[in-house]
C-alpha cells in the first residue's frame, strides 16, 4: 500500500485487524515478512524492506528508507521460465472445494505484496485491499450475491436457465479469506500522468494488481475465485466503501485440494476457450 498521508495518520492496528472488513490491514502479524520463510522467498534485503515499511506504518521504529531496485543482467533459467508459464496455464477461477485451513498471515502478505507490485499508470497505485474474514460479514456478502444471482438467472430461459442454475459461481462462505479490491478513480498520486486521455487507466491498473495476486496465489497453492455477480452498492454498504471509490473485484481465497485441468465453464459446457490465432490481428483490427 502506498504511504499516503491519510493512511499514515491512522492509528496502529491490533493483531486481529486483518480480519476486519476495512482498509488494508495493518496488524503486527504482517511484520512476519521478516521471517526466515520470507527471506528465503524474497531475499534478505527485500524482506527487511517489506518489514521496515510495515513497522514504520505501525509506529514500531522500523527504518523507513528507500532502497534502489537492483536489476541483474543474467536471464532467468529455463526452469524459472517454465515455472512462470506453468503458473499462468494452471491458474483457475475457483468456486468450490476450498479447504477450511486458515491462510497464514505471512502467506497472505506475500500475495498482497505481489498485487501491490503491479504496474500502474503514473505510479498512481490506486488500489486498496479490504481483507474480509469475519463470518457475519461474509454472510452479508453472500446474501447480496444470492439476490443478484437470482436476478441474473431470470435473464436465461429453457436449457440455458437450467445450466446457469447448476453452475457454482461463488465460494464466499467456504473460502476462509475474502478480499475486496477497490480503486480510487481520481488519485492524487501520479499527478494525472497517463490519465488525461484515458482516465480509465486507473481501473485497468487495479485489474493488473488482481492478476498479480491471482498468479502469486496459484504459486502458493491458493485458489482464487472472482465473484462479479453482486451489486457494487451492496458491497459499499457492507464494507463502508466511500462513494468515490470504485469496487473492482470481490475475491474468495483459500487452499484447495486440487486445481481442475480445465476451467469449470469448459467442463460444464457453458463456453469453450478460443485459440490464440482467433484473437491475434496484424497491423489492423480484424485483419487476421
Amino acid at each position: 500500500m502506498p504511504p499516503d498521508a491519510p493512511a499514515m495518520r491512522k492509528s496502529a492496528a491490533t493483531a486481529n485487524e486483518i480480519a476486519s472488513p476495512r482498509w488494508m490491514p495493518r496488524s503486527t502479524a504482517y511484520e512476519r515478512s521478516r521471517t526466515t520463510d520470507t527471506r528465503r522467498r524474497y531475499g534478505r534485503a527485500h524482506a527487511q524492506e517489506i518489514g521496515d515499511g510495515f513497522a514504520a506504518r505501525l509506529g514500531r521504529g522500523g527504518r523507513a528508507r528507500k532502497k534502489p531496485c537492483v536489476t541483474r543482467s543474467e536471464e532467468f533459467s529455463a526452469e524459472e521460465r517454465e515455472a512462470i508459464y506453468r503458473v499462468i496455464a494452471s491458474r483457475r477461477d475457483v468456486r468450490r472445494d476450498f479447504r477450511a485451513d486458515e491462510v497464514p498471515d505471512d502467506v497472505l502478505l506475500r500475495v498482497l505484496d505481489a498485487a501491490h507490485r503491479a504496474p500502474s499508470v503514473g505510479l498512481s497505485q490506486p488500489w486498496r485491499f479490504i481483507v474480509v474474514r469475519d463470518p457475519s460479514t461474509r454472510d452479508a456478502v453472500h446474501a447480496a450475491f444470492t439476490a443478484a444471482n437470482e436476478r441474473a438467472a431470470e435473464r436465461y430461459a429453457g436449457e440455458q436457465a437450467a445450466a446457469y442454475r447448476a453452475l457454482r459461481l461463488e465460494g464466499i462462505r467456504s473460502a476462509p479469506v475474502n478480499l475486496c479490491v477497490v480503486c480510487d478513480d481520481r488519485p492524487a498520486r501520479g499527478h494525472g500522468l497517463g490519465r488525461q486521455t484515458m482516465p480509465e487507466m486507473v481501473r485497468y491498473s487495479t485489474v493488473c494488481a488482481v492478476q498479480n495476486l491471482w498468479l502469486a496465489a496459484r504459486a502458493e497453492g491458493l485458489g482464487v475465485g472472482w465473484v462479479s455477480i453482486i451489486e457494487p452498492d451492496a458491497l459499499r454498504a457492507i464494507l463502508a466503501i466511500p462513494a468515490e471509490i470504485a469496487v473492482v473485484a470481490y475475491l474468495c481465497i483459500g487452499y484447495v485440494d486440487r486445481f481442475a485441468a480445465e476451467p469449470d465453464l469448459v467442463t460444464a459446457g457453458w463456453e469453450s476457450a478460443l485459440p490464440l490465432a482467433d484473437v491475434v490481428d496484424r497491423e489492423r483490427y480484424g485483419a487476421g
